[in-house]
């Protein structure tokens, strides 16, 4: 019971810096994350790249001349899929927290810009091991629920290794995204996408649903400091490694290999037609997702 009150407190506390927060960096209306697609059609303007081709108005196109977008009027209450990856690679953290509690954050923070636009939640959690997924529902009772259970999965003790023959990864986290339990609507995928499978099933998402990428990342997964001969261990496989970093060259290629796993990252994200937004563990996230959201809303206006 005592740890169940710790855990409440917790999640209280989360919730009051989140919603504080982002009320006094996003002045003035916002519907939520970012617009869903909405069901009504609204106006017809240009096509600008980035542009989702599935709202292209053919008939506006061949009037035109020029490749024409039909806008659509956003329902009252759409539905958000949140994807979240706990698997041992999150429990992993130098900074100001672990990689599992800003995504458990970042949970809160999609929960509570969603809720205010009426919209349901439900979501889909992967482990490592299993994927479980939650019934959709509104108001701050439903969020709460579900924090706590994400709470509880990320506090509990990882096994030491994954059997990766049983296992089930973050594709099929995604795939669960695209069945018929989940109607087209926003997906938010929360991870730090060190899995090498889940590209093609990011696109498959993303043609159902309007789709968001949290990647989740650590300082040290770009760069490694000076502190002589350190133990590695693969949170995923149980591999040890011993590194020496005072070799400046090692140092110099694990940068270059962090910069490019990022870029190519983003540049499958870009493909997949989804939006990407990186969270660091070193850096106040509230203000990069607040920044993010503020730009969407003026790209969407100015649109």
């Amino acid at each position: 019971m005592a740890t169940d009150a710790r855990t409440r407190e917790v999640l209280r506390r989360l919730e009051l810096d989140v919603t504080h927060r982002l009320d006094g960096l996003l002045q003035g209306d916002y519907r939520g994350l970012v617009s869903g697609l909405g069901s009504e059609p609204g106006e017809t303007r240009a096509y600008v790249p980035g542009d989702d081709v599935r709202r292209m108005d053919w008939n506006v196109t061949a009037r035109m001349g020029e490749p024409h977008v039909r806008d659509t009027v956003a329902d009252r209450e759409l539905e958000t899929s949140v994807l979240v990856d706990l698997s041992p690679s999150l429990d992993f953290g130098t900074a100001l927290r672990t990689k599992a509690e800003l995504a458990l954050a970042a949970v809160a923070a999609v929960g509570l810009l969603t809720e205010r636009a009426g919209n349901r939640l439900g979501a889909v959690v992967s482990d490592g091991v299993t994927v479980e997924e939650f019934r959709t529902g509104t108001g701050r009772r439903h969020l709460m629920a579900l924090l706590l259970r994400l709470h509880t999965i990320t506090s509990s003790e990882k096994p030491a290794s994954i059997d990766h023959d049983r296992a089930q990864t973050l594709a099929d986290a995604m795939l669960r995204l695209t069945g018929q339990r989940h109607r087209g609507g926003l997906a938010v995928v929360i991870s730090d996408l060190l899995v090498d499978d889940w590209h093609d099933p990011l696109k498959a998402v993303a043609r159902k649903h309007e789709t968001l990428v949290l990647e989740i990342v650590d300082p040290r997964e770009l760069e490694l400091p000076d502190v002589g001969v350190i133990e590695l261990v693969d949170r995923e496989t149980g591999a040890v490694r011993e590194v020496d970093t005072r070799n400046r060259k090692l140092r110099a290629r694990y940068e270059e290999a962090g910069r490019a796993r990022l870029a190519e990252h983003a540049g499958a994200i870009r493909s997949a037609r989804a939006g990407h937004l990186v969270l660091r563990t070193d850096r106040d996230w509230v203000i990069d997702l607040a920044r993010f959201v503020d730009r969407r809303r003026r790209g969407r206006r100015v649109a």
